[in-house]
C-alpha cells in the first residue's frame, strides 16, 4: 500500500499535484450544489474546499500552486474580457450612461465602507489587517477576480514573501454577501414602497412606446406622386432612414428589387425596417395595406425563399453590409441579423461577425450562393479559435507587465496578470476583425474555459491559505471579517437603489439587474429574473456589467500598491 500512502503525500510528484486539484475541485464544485433557503454558493465553494485541504496538510509545492493559481486567473479574466468586449463601449450609449455611474458609485461606497470599518475595528499598525480588509472587501461584493488582482499587487508589495492570506477574509464574508446582496435589493422595494405588479405593467407599456431598433416587416402601397419613377437607391437616400425593400409587386408579378428597380404608383413593396421608422417611411411611401399576391404569383412564389444564414467564413469577419452589395450581385436582401440571441435591424454600416445570424430573401439559387459565400457552417463555430485566445494573453501579459511610475507609490502600478489580459480582451472581443482576429467561441466554449480558469484559481488560493485558516479566522477576526463583510455590502445597495429609485425613477426591475451587475453576482440576476417576466433584470445587469468588473479589478491592485505597503 506504500504506491497508495505515496500518491497522497508525495508533494513533488505531478500525480500527487493533479489528484489534489482534482479532489478539491470535484468536491467543491459538488458541494456548491446543495441549496440553503434556494441560494447555493456555487463553484465558489471550491475555495472552502480548498482551505480545508491546505488545513489538514493535503498540500503542494507553493511554487506550483501559485503556477496553477495564476495561469487560472490568466484565463478566467481573458474569457470574461471576450465575452464582455462586444457590450463594453455599447453599454455607455443612451441610458447605460447613469445606471454605469450608479454602479461606479457603489463600488466607490463599497471601497470607502471597507476603509470605515477598517479604522472602526481594527488595529491600523499592524500592515496585515488592511489587505485582509481588501479580501473581506471582495468576498463581501462576490467578486473572484477582483480577489485575484489583490492577491498578485500583494505580491510586489510585500517583497519578503510574508503575503496576508487574505483569501480567508474573502471567505469569511463571501457566504453572507450572496444573501446580502438579495436581502438588501428587497429592502430597497420597501424603502421606496415600490410593487411589483404596477413595475411590470410599465415595463410593458414602455415597450409598446419604445420599439427602439425591433425589426418591423410590412406591405406599402405607393400612393406618393414625387416617388413614383424614381428608383430604391434614389428614394433610400432622399428618406435618410434604414430600410430593405424585400420584394416588389408590380403589373401582377413578385420580384425581387435591386438599387435600381423603379416604383410605380400603385405598387406594392414589402418593407423591413425598425418599428420607431415605420410611420415615418409609411407617410413617405403609402398606406399599409393586405398582400394578395399569393393570387397571382404562386410558381413565383415557391422559388422566393427565406433563409437564416451564420457567418462562419472568416474573411466575412469586420466587413460592412453596404459594401456587401447583395442586392447587387446576388440579388437578395438582408432582413434581419441575429448576435448573441438579439434580433438586429440590418442597418447599412452593420459590421459582420464571425456567429452573426442573417436573415437573406430571395431566389432559391441566389440565398445559396450567398450562403456558401457567408460559410454557414455550424461546424465551424464548433472550433475554437485558440490561435485568437492565446495571441490576446501573450498580449495582455506584456501590456499588464508595463510598469507606471506613480509619485509617492512605492512601486511602480503595473496592471498586471489580472488587469492586463482582461483590458486586451476586451479591445480585442470589440475591435478585433480590424486585425483579422475572429474572436468568437460558441457560449459553452466560453463558459468552460472560464470556469477551468476560476476553479484552477480558487483551488489553489485555497490550498495555500488553508494552512492558517484556523489561526487567522477561528482564533483571530473572523467574527469582524464576517460582519464587517456585510455592512460592505448592504450600506451601497440601500443608498444607490433608494437613489436609483426616488431620484432617477428607474423601474425596480431594471435596478434589480443593475445591482446584480454592480456586484458581478448570478445568483443575485437569478432571483432578479425569477421576479420578473421581462427582460428587465437582464438588460441593468448587462449594461452595468462589463464597467463594473473592469472597476473591480483595477480598483483592486489601486487599493493594494496605494495603501497596503507595509
Amino acid at each position: 500500500m506504500d504506491w497508495l500512502i505515496n500518491l497522497f503525500t508525495a508533494q513533488d510528484s505531478v500525480a500527487h499535484i493533479a489528484l489534489l486539484f482534482a479532489i478539491v475541485i470535484s468536491v467543491g464544485v459538488l458541494l456548491g450544489k446543495v441549496k440553503v433557503g434556494g441560494i447555493s454558493l456555487g463553484v465558489t465553494f471550491v475555495l472552502f474546499a480548498g482551505i480545508v485541504a491546505g488545513h489538514v496538510g493535503f498540500t503542494a509545492p507553493t511554487p506550483i500552486l501559485t503556477f496553477v493559481q495564476d495561469f487560472g486567473l490568466i484565463l478566467f479574466v481573458f474569457c470574461i474580457g471576450l465575452q464582455v468586449g462586444p457590450g463594453f463601449f455599447e453599454s455607455f450609449r443612451k441610458g447605460g450612461v447613469t445606471l454605469n455611474l450608479l454602479a461606479a458609485t457603489a463600488i466607490l461606497l463599497n471601497v470607502l465602507v471597507m476603509f470605515a470599518c477598517y479604522y472602526l475595528f481594527f488595529d491600523t499598525d499592524n500592515p496585515n489587517n488592511l489587505p485582509m480588509m481588501v479580501g473581506t472587501l471582495y468576498g463581501a461584493v462576490t467578486n473572484t477576480p477582483g480577489l485575484g488582482a489583490a492577491n498578485e499587487a500583494l505580491a510586489a508589495v510585500f517583497t519578503n514573501g510574508n503575503i496576508p492570506q487574505i483569501a480567508n477574509g474573502y471567505a469569511c464574508a463571501y457566504p453572507l454577501g450572496v444573501l446580502g446582496i438579495i436581502g438588501a435589493t428587497i429592502a430597497v422595494r420597501y424603502i421606496t414602497k415600490t410593487k411589483l405588479e404596477e413595475e411590470e405593467s410599465k415595463l410593458d407599456e414602455a415597450e409598446a412606446e419604445n420599439p427602439h431598433v425591433k425589426p418591423h416587416a410590412m406591405t406599402l402601397k405607393v400612393s406618393n406622386a414625387p416617388i413614383a419613377g424614381r428608383n430604391l437607391m434614389e428614394i433610400a437616400e432622399f428618406l435618410n432612414r434604414d430600410y430593405v425593400c424585400t420584394r416588389i409587386f408590380h403589373n401582377g408579378e413578385v420580384h425581387t428589387p435591386k438599387r435600381d428597380t423603379v416604383l410605380h404608383i400603385g405598387d406594392e413593396v414589402l418593407i423591413v425596417c425598425a418599428e420607431s421608422e415605420a410611420e415615418a417611411i409609411k407617410a413617405f411611401i403609402g398606406p399599409e395595406v393586405e398582400p394578395e399576391w399569393d393570387a397571382y404569383q404562386e410558381s413565383d412564389k415557391r422559388q422566393m425563399i427565406s433563409k437564416r444564414i451564420v457567418v462562419t467564413n472568416p474573411k466575412m469577419n469586420g466587413r460592412v453590409l453596404s459594401k456587401m452589395q447583395f442586392n447587387g450581385l446576388y440579388k437578395v436582401n438582408v432582413t434581419r441579423i441575429s448576435r448573441q440571441g438579439m434580433d438586429l435591424f440590418a442597418s447599412r454600416n452593420h459590421h459582420f461577425q464571425v456567429g452573426d445570424k442573417i436573415m437573406v430573401v430571395g431566389r432559391e439559387d441566389n440565398v445559396e450562393r450567398v450562403a456558401d459565400l457567408m460559410g454557414n457552417s455550424t461546424r465551424r463555430l464548433n472550433v475554437p479559435n485558440i490561435a485568437t485566445i492565446f495571441i490576446g494573453i501573450m498580449i495582455g501579459i506584456i501590456f499588464g507587465s508595463i510598469p507606471f511610475a506613480i509619485p509617492g507609490i512605492p512601486v511602480p502600478l503595473k496592471l498586471g496578470i489580472a488587469g492586463g489580459p482582461l483590458i486586451i480582451a476586451i479591445l480585442i472581443g470589440r475591435f478585433g476583425y480590424h486585425f483579422k482576429l475572429v474572436t468568437y467561441t460558441t457560449t459553452s466554449a466560453n463558459m468552460m474555459l472560464r470556469e477551468i480558469g476560476l476553479v484552477l484559481f480558487l483551488a489553489g488560493v485555497g490550498i495555500k491559505a488553508g494552512a492558517g485558516f484556523w489561526d487567522t479566522v477561528v482564533s483571530g477576526d473572523g467574527l469582524k471579517y464576517v460582519y464587517t463583510g456585510f455592512l460592505i455590502t448592504v450600506i451601497p445597495i440601500l443608498i444607490i437603489g433608494t437613489i436609483a429609485r426616488l431620484k432617477y425613477k428607474f423601474n425596480y426591475f431594471t435596478i434589480m439587474g443593475m445591482l446584480a451587475g454592480t456586484y458581478t453576482d448570478p445568483p443575485a440576476l437569478a432571483y432578479a429574473n425569477s421576479s420578473c417576466s421581462k427582460e428587465a433584470p437582464a438588460v441593468g445587469y448587462s449594461t452595468v456589467y462589463p464597467f463594473s468588473m473592469f472597476l473591480r479589478i483595477l480598483s483592486a491592485q489601486i487599493i493594494v500598491l496605494f495603501f497596503c505597503a507595509p
